[in-house]
């Protein structure tokens, strides 16, 4: 498609959000209200949800479900229509053939383009009531804010690809290649149940991504730090607290010094790697400028955190167990195994007493290269509907987007967000750029899949 006519396209779709904007928040405050804390995980509501709300555009659904409660939804739809539907229970594991379309004419040179749009139905618990603001589940909203937990990670992005996807079907947006739309559970505890799960089996594949998690409203995601998560058990020798520390062996202070171990492991220097170096300049230079100076410190070094400890049975027991839980991030510049060798040095005057367990996320530093073309198209999307300078930037976080860039699909993150409430009581996301996230990914597909 010519350059003309994806602007006419791209104007009509836009325009037609804007235009039916608040049908678009309503399914923001819809989507909150479903619960889909996890854990415990249970996504079938929201994703059935969600599977009708596509079907009445006529974009029907693929259902897989990877462990009991943890429903994927998986659609296409491109110029040759959607795919063939499906319902729980019946061919929930059918493979779903994706970008099949077939090429246009003997002799092309490149197959027609895959674009996934992503996004998690799962958010984390809202904890105390009592210290909401608001029903945290109501799905309120005034002129300025969209209220409730996971407004901002992620449903009020959420909304906007499904909204987006909606609009290019009801729009009759001509697309040359497909438009995937992945709905998973998930994502919050780091679990295996969505994203990765496809990906192994094959039940999903593109040539790029947009996740639409919590970004700037003019910088989306492109890199993240890599992870590990430790599980330290330390052992140690009972005895009766009056004749401490003479007898017995304090399993909780060698876990005091173990977590000091983590924290000089944490000092490793970090070798960026040149061709890196513009990208983390920018990066640390946008935000310091925007006020986010913890976030800028911590982008180029080892951030740690010791999050539970468990010990002791007996306030006049010498404790003989403790157990702690470490949550390392790994800036680029280093691997995990570096940082993994150098814990285990630091732990090794405990001997025997220590063992370490990994668990949960494990991860090393990744990105997107800014110029590939999904990054360079969904900027310059950004640039055409604000007039802002857009770049990629980098992020002290992890999401699914690791799980794509491992099968070698380019992907990057935007979305809506107060980036303050995340994970906060009072979450809330900004009702400007929920729409305007929407426009970007109506206005991204159009010129990616019509070879913008």
């Amino acid at each position: 498609m010519e350059h003309q006519d994806r602007l006419v396209w791209k104007t009509k779709a836009t325009t037609a959000i804007e235009s039916r904007r608040e049908e678009l928040l309503e399914l923001v405050s819809a989507l909150i209200r479903f619960p889909s804390e996890n854990p415990p995980g249970n996504s079938y509501p929201i994703t059935r949800f969600i599977a009708d709300y596509l079907g009445e555009a006529g974009i029907q659904c693929e259902w897989h479900e990877a462990t009991p409660g943890m429903w994927n939804l998986v659609a296409r739809t491109s110029g040759g229509g959607p795919s063939p539907s499906s319902s729980p229970g019946s061919s929930s594991n059918t493979n779903l053939s994706m970008g099949t379309s077939a090429t246009h004419g003997i002799g092309t040179a490149s197959p027609p383009r895959r674009l996934i749009f992503c996004g998690h139905t799962d958010v984390v618990p809202a904890g105390d009531l009592a210290r909401w603001p608001f029903d945290p589940y109501a799905g309120l909203r005034d002129d300025e804010w969209i209220y409730g937990r996971g407004a901002t990670d992620m449903k009020a992005g959420l909304a906007g690809l499904l909204y987006a996807a909606v609009t290019l079907k009801r729009e009759g947006v001509p697309l040359d290649g497909d438009l995937i739309v992945a709905v998973v559970p998930d994502e919050e505890t780091g679990g295996r149940w969505g994203i990765p799960w496809l990906l192994e089996r094959g039940l999903l594949a593109g040539d790029g991504c947009i996740i639409a998690e919590p970004a700037f409203p003019y910088h989306p995601t492109i890199g993240q730090k890599g992870c590990i998560r430790l599980r330290l058990k330390l052992r140690g020798q009972p005895a009766h607290s009056a004749l401490a520390p003479l007898l017995g062996r304090n399993a909780i202070a060698s876990a005091a010094l173990a977590m000091q171990a983590i924290a000089a492991a944490a000092e490793l220097p970090v070798h960026l790697p040149a061709a890196m170096q513009p990208l983390m300049e920018r990066s640390k230079q946008f935000l310091d400028e925007f006020g986010f100076r913890a976030e800028s410190m911590i982008l180029d070094r080892i951030a740690f955190n010791v999050g539970t400890i468990r010990g002791g049975t007996s306030v006049n027991v010498v404790p003989d167990y403790c157990e702690l839980e470490a949550d390392m991030r790994i800036p680029v510049g280093l691997a995990r195994e570096q940082v993994l060798e150098a814990v285990k040095r630091r732990l090794e005057p405990l001997g025997p007493d220590v063992e370490i367990e990994l668990f949960g996320i494990q991860s090393e530093p990744n990105w997107t290269d800014p110029d590939d073309s999904v990054c360079r198209t969904l900027t310059s999307n950004i640039e055409w509907l604000t007039g802002q300078p857009s770049y990629g930037v980098l992020q002290w976080a992890a999401s699914d987007a690791r799980h794509f860039r491992e099968y070698g699909i380019p992907v990057l993150q935007y979305g809506p967000a107060d980036l303050s409430t995340i994970h906060q009581y009072g979450e809330r996301a900004p009702v400007k750029d929920t729409v305007r996230a929407a426009q970007v990914f109506a206005a991204t597909a159009i010129d990616y899949l019509n070879g913008g």
